[in-house]
Formats: structure tokens, sequence, C-alpha cells
């Protein structure tokens, strides 16, 4: 269970890989949010 293992969030950290136990960061959609707004503000 070390920076070896494939499946710990270390091991994926030292690999350099995404999964389960290390997910990535979501981006935030607050800018889409907004142009939603503005698009039924023009209807």
């Amino acid at each position: 269970m070390g920076k070896g293992d494939k499946k710990t969030k270390r091991g994926k950290i030292a690999s350099g890989t995404y999964g389960a136990r290390r997910k990535r960061k979501s981006k935030k959609v607050v800018a889409s949010s907004k142009t939603k707004k503005k698009a039924k503000a023009k209807k």
C-alpha cells in the first residue's frame, strides 16, 4: 500500500492517473448557467 500500488490514491498520484480513488477536479459551470439565464430572459 504505497506509491507502487495502483489502487491507492498515493499510487494514482505517483503514476499520474485518475480513477475511483482519485477523482479529477470538476470544472465549475457557473458561466454557462449565466448564459442560460440570459437566454431565457431574452425570450
